[in-house]
């Protein structure tokens, strides 16, 4: 999928998109790792994209500021 269609996919997920997105994400039942990884992925550019949306699911992307200092 290019980047320019994934974006539009975005803009049309809504809030019940995403809560199915982070079902899955956490029962982990995939058939294989690429599967969860191809989620992960989707939900990580919702964050980035709309944050809204995704807020409430961030503790599945793991994501932590490092302080470089």
């Amino acid at each position: 999928m290019s980047a320019l269609t994934l974006h539009q996919n975005i803009a049309k997920f809504t809030p019940e998109d995403v809560a199915q997105l982070a079902q899955r994400l956490e029962k982990d039942e995939y058939n294989s790792p690429f599967e969860g990884l191809q989620d992960w992925h989707l939900l990580r550019a919702i964050a980035f994209q709309r944050q809204e949306l995704a807020e409430p699911y961030l503790y599945l992307l793991d994501i932590e500021t490092y302080d470089e200092a």
